[in-house]
């Protein structure tokens, strides 16, 4: 495509100097998402390492003879949900080839003796049974669908996605890959719209499309949301070439392109879509900052990166770290958005509203709290201190009123604060009243943030009563 073939706005997105177009892309992010960067803690489950598409970069998709079995069974799925689950995680992602089933005799096989018309029936199956086992979120990454398999996921996936990657029907990259046509890609974005499904998507930089192939995508995705609202984050994924690929020996992603692809998302896209951008695919986490992302997406503290293997997940202390370390606050989400969470009747089957807010905070974030979240499972029993019920199961090892456990620490670390919780710091300590706005913004802080309330706290009660602390001893009397 030539530049001629995009809208004026968009040309001159094209024509601006990148560092230009970097500070754009940062102060639309600041302004609508603060100084908050969001992060799933998932487990990933590769249900499927068999597909019919051969595409020229990927390594996650193998044959047969290469795979002990066609799909994990229950039991393997379930082993590493309940790790995930244990370790504080919040989603189950499921990633899988696509219809292997219509290219391996052996799936079509497997499926038919474990009862199966389809990959799909048995992953709303096995996604139906860690919701109900481990309480964790599932996220069905299965590729382009119809719209009947789509709705029957939505039963089960608190949230579901798909990389459109370019619409680009000529890359050499995607020859062998039918699944991978433009056509059937922005179908099957389009039926997660009409369905209300929370959608994740994305781009693929560097594999052959050029700048303006990029503005085409992201505008499809921009024209999709704004007809159904559905897409709560577009992931912009950089190339990197792996060993034992058709394209091994293609160059990586140049930096500057990977950074402009980057703030082209945060500025084509609404301001509701979220920009996300892999943290293990990446040394320097630092420009991916500076180019307006506002979300790095799943990382797990259990399991591999299945489709990226040869780059591993960062530590999360590092990546808290970095993320603190350039004025932002690291936040914990669930698998969809808190845009999504805070609208539940619009967005999520009836079946998945109460374990999406039982681990929801009151924002719609994932709770801070890195312990377990086991689904409360009871029986009926006759005991002699008259209970008439017990727990049976997992014990959750998240702190709540009453719990054995102690709470998390929310005030370890040096404090930070900037945004609007500077401003409304700054006015407080100023003699300014704050108002419903005010403490809100107080209430949404994370990490850092809460220490430096806590500072400017614990200053004005040392302006309004010095540093002496009052007690009274009193009983109690109950009278009934």
């Amino acid at each position: 495509m030539t530049v001629d073939q995009v809208s004026d706005r968009d040309r001159e997105l094209l024509e601006l100097p990148l560092p230009e177009l970097l500070a754009a892309a940062r102060e639309r992010r600041d302004r609508v998402h603060g100084s908050r960067v969001t992060y799933s803690p998932k487990v990933f489950i590769p249900l499927t390492m068999l597909c019919r598409d051969r595409c020229g970069y990927c390594t996650f998709a193998q044959p047969p003879a290469r795979l002990a079995a066609p799909y994990l069974l229950p039991e393997e799925v379930l082993d590493i949900a309940r790790r995930g689950a244990s370790m504080g995680c919040h989603e189950a992602l499921f990633t899988l080839g696509e219809r292997p089933e219509e290219r391996y005799p052996v799936a079509k096989d497997w499926l038919n003796r474990h009862g199966y018309n389809s990959t799909i029936d048995y992953l709303a199956d096995v996604s139906r049974l860690v919701l109900e086992e481990t309480g964790l979120l599932p996220h069905s990454n299965a590729g382009a669908l119809f719209e009947d398999e789509l709705a029957q996921l939505r039963e089960v996936s608190a949230s579901q996605g798909m990389m459109i990657e370019t619409l680009r029907p000529d890359l050499d990259c995607h020859r062998g890959a039918p699944d991978k046509l433009p056509e059937r890609r922005l179908a099957t974005l389009e039926a997660a719209g009409r369905l209300h499904i929370p959608f994740t998507t994305g781009i693929l930089v560097g594999i052959g499309e050029g700048r303006i192939d990029r503005i085409v995508a992201l505008e499809a995705i921009a024209e999709s949301h704004r007809r159904h609202g559905h897409v709560q984050e577009v992931i912009v994924q950089n190339f990197l070439p792996k060993a034992g690929t058709a394209m091994h020996a293609v160059p990586p992603c140049p930096e500057h392109a990977y950074l402009e692809a980057i703030a082209l998302a945060r500025l084509v896209l609404p301001d509701a879509v979220h920009v996300q951008a892999p943290p293990n695919l990446s040394d320097d986490f630092g420009p991916l900052l500076e180019a307006g992302i506002d979300d790095w997406g799943g990382v797990s503290p259990v399991t591999a990166d299945h489709v990226n293997p040869e780059r591993p997940w960062p530590a999360l202390d590092r990546l808290r770290a970095e993320t603190e370390k350039h004025g932002f606050a690291l936040a914990p989400r669930l698998t969809l958005h808190p845009e999504f969470v805070r609208h539940p009747e619009a967005w999520l089957d009836e079946a998945l509203r109460f374990p999406v807010m039982d681990r929801a905070d009151a924002e719609g974030l994932g709770r801070d709290d890195p312990g377990a979240v086991f689904p409360e499972r009871i029986e009926a029993i006759t005991a002699e201190d008259g209970a008439e019920v017990r727990q049976i199961g997992h014990d959750s090892t998240a702190w709540y009123s009453g719990a054995p456990v102690s709470p998390a620490d929310l005030l370890g670390g040096p404090a930070a604060a900037g945004g609007r919780l500077r401003e409304v710091l700054d006015g407080v300590l100023e003699g300014q009243e704050a108002g419903a706005d005010e403490l809100l913004t107080l209430f949404a802080a994370r990490g850092p943030e809460v220490r430096a309330v806590a500072e400017v706290a614990d200053d004005l009660r040392r302006r309004v009563v010095g540093d002496v602390v009052t007690w009274v001893a009193n009983r109690n009397i109950n009278y009934t």
